[in-house]
């Protein structure tokens, strides 16, 4: 009898544990800095930004760094348009940035 109740338990389990992983949702995959190159990024990164003021040129760097790696290849974008828009960065950086931006990404 007690050995009944065991095994009728361990199928309990085991039904609980397959419903888990079958209701599962997974996260929508998202465009994001590749962090196996980000080393190589960031060299290319602080050349992009090389031709700008000392007083901006860490803190775009840094929070385009950033934004692609956590938030996304989008969000990174938007803010370098907000900065071209705010007269920070001029077209041809611009169009840089989202180059180096698109080629350093991979859907993670």
């Amino acid at each position: 009898m007690n050995k009944l109740l065991r095994v009728r338990d361990m199928k309990r389990q085991q039904n609980d544990r397959r419903d888990f992983h079958e209701r599962r949702e997974f996260p929508k995959r998202e465009k994001k800095l590749d962090m196996r190159r980000s080393e190589e990024f960031g060299y290319m990164l602080g050349k992009a930004v090389e031709g700008l003021p000392d007083s901006v040129r860490g803190a775009i760097r840094g929070s385009i760094y950033s934004l692609a790696s956590k938030k996304g290849i989008k969000e990174a974008k938007e803010f370098i348009g907000k900065k071209y828009q705010e007269g920070v960065i001029d077209y041809d950086t611009q169009k840089k940035l989202i180059n180096l931006i698109y080629d350093y990404s991979k859907y993670r």
